[in-house]
């Protein structure tokens, strides 16, 4: 069992969740609010690094039902039975505020909805799972695949974590994610 935590709250932590289930590992979770939280309530800590004492026996085995390349986002444009969802603010999305990474193009992958990462935190946790069912809800369905994109595969990993606490589990994150799309003058792109 793994459990990964970041001291920013929620942040970077499940993209560890994410590439640990694409690597076949199921028992992985999130401490939802990390660090922060768990001091917060006063749960012990210590400042001493531990070294692994014996050497583990994981084999890692690929699973593509979490994974999307380019490919499978190109396939995904025209395909009912999936939906985009990218994680990068609404201006990022629309092409309207600046790209941080230089010589990436402004906009978002055709077909694709956004819902910017930090609307399904509430400080430094996960919304609860009912307001997080109602987020989706509103922008897609259960039978539907849903694929999260951003700017570089993180804030994708917390919305598709929040996806799958909200009971929208058919989850891939787009590991390429805007810093691969926006550099290719090849893909194409809405505004």
């Amino acid at each position: 069992i793994i459990v990964c935590y970041d001291r920013w709250g929620v942040y970077s932590s499940p993209r560890v969740w994410w590439m640990f289930k694409v690597m076949g590992h199921n028992e992985i979770y999130v401490l939802d609010g990390g660090l922060p939280v768990w001091m917060d309530n006063n749960f012990v800590t210590t400042s001493t690094y531990f070294l692994p004492t014996i050497k583990g026996d994981f084999i890692a085995d690929f699973q593509s039902n979490w994974f999307a390349d380019t490919q499978v986002m190109l396939n995904a444009i025209n395909d009912d039975s999936k939906m985009i969802i990218d994680a990068r603010s609404e201006g990022r999305f629309k092409g309207t505020s600046p790209e941080p990474r230089q010589g990436l193009r402004s906009g978002h992958i055709p077909a694709s909805k956004n819902l910017f990462f930090e609307n399904v935190l509430a400080d430094t946790s996960y919304k609860s799972k009912e307001k997080l069912k109602a987020i989706f809800e509103k922008l897609t369905d259960s039978s539907k695949e849903n694929i999260f994109s951003c700017g570089s595969g993180v804030t994708a990993s917390i919305l598709a974590l929040a996806s799958t606490i909200a009971g929208f589990d058919k989850v891939k994150v787009y590991d390429g994610s805007w810093s691969e799309w926006g550099a290719d003058e090849n893909l194409p792109i809405e505004r």
